[in-house]
């Protein structure tokens, strides 16, 4: 599932398409709770902003749990009486079927009411388990960890400098599918208007990335048409490589099986031995050379 797009800010919004607010369940009319930092000099990041439906006071009590149960009715009602129970708040969750008629597999992202509360929640299950209590007679297993959302606000790493906080935003009104930051951050963000941006979901915290890169960068989008086959990829892209044209984002998906794949390339030009133009036709030209059909299908300027 591709995960991310790019869109274009327009004055002080960011509009978010309905598919991606929809699935980070980011509502109109609902409030948002932003976060803004700095990337260093390096690369080619320079803000971005982290958008959430709940409060950054939160984070610290909040907990990734998956709870597997018998693929039977009542079996996730049951589930939900139980962190009920434990005075659990369940904030967004989706549940599948992981193999038919056996398990039903639920992810939930709760709010605990203490950090580090998982391990009595798990004790309380195992104990009312192997005492065969009725009220957990269709869970099988429950599985409790720390959403570990503080990375996102690491500023650094084994690899060096991340980012740098710069401010939490006070809450804001989504309103007609767009983020408005001008109120919060027009100071700081106060020359982006007409710039695009790369805006990423994390399903599994249920938060939104919204990047914004140095003004000097030169985004065009490729889309190509490969076989479906080992090595297909790196021979499309190896004359990107070779050029210094650095990858912002790539997304494969295959069309028919062993036959056909596309290829969506997002990448920077700024520091590349060539422009869109030239590109336009030396790609044609490296693609031809390749063993099987390779297709430019489109490239244009973001």
């Amino acid at each position: 599932m591709k995960s991310w797009d790019f869109t274009k800010i327009e004055g002080n919004k960011i509009k978010l398409d309905n598919w991606l607010s929809d699935s980070m369940g980011i509502v109109d009319g609902g409030c948002i709770y932003s976060t803004l930092f700095k990337y260093p000099e390096a690369g080619p990041k320079r803000y971005e902003l982290i958008l959430s439906a709940y409060p950054q006071e939160n984070f610290r009590t909040l907990a990734q749990i998956t709870v597997y149960a018998e693929d039977l009715p009542g079996s996730t009602v049951q589930s939900a009486k139980f962190l009920t129970d434990q005075k659990i708040r369940i904030l967004n969750s989706v549940s599948l079927t992981g193999i038919s008629d056996t398990t039903i597999i639920w992810n939930i992202l709760a709010d605990l009411n203490f950090a580090g509360e998982g391990e009595l929640i798990k004790e309380k299950f195992e104990e009312l388990k192997e005492a065969g209590d009725a009220s957990v007679d269709k869970i099988n297993h429950i599985s409790i960890k720390p959403a570990n959302i503080g990375r996102i606000f690491r500023e650094k790493s084994d690899m060096g400098n991340l980012k740098t906080e710069l401010r939490h935003g006070a809450p804001v009104t989504f309103k007609d599918d767009c983020f408005d930051f001008g109120t919060e951050y027009g100071d700081i963000l106060n020359d982006v208007d007409g710039q695009m941006v790369e805006v990423t979901l994390d399903p599994g915290s249920w938060l939104v990335s919204i990047v914004f890169f140095k003004p000097d960068t030169n985004l065009v989008k490729i889309n190509l048409n490969v076989p479906d086959c080992m090595g297909s990829i790196d021979s499309a892209l190896s004359m990107l490589a070779e050029v210094g044209i650095n990858l912002i984002s790539v997304f494969t998906k295959v069309m028919i099986s062993y036959q056909t794949m596309d290829i969506e390339v997002v990448a920077d030009l700024k520091d590349s031995k060539i422009g869109i133009e030239e590109l336009k036709s030396k790609l044609p030209e490296h693609l031809s050379k390749q063993n099987g059909t390779f297709e430019l299908k489109d490239i244009q300027s973001l």
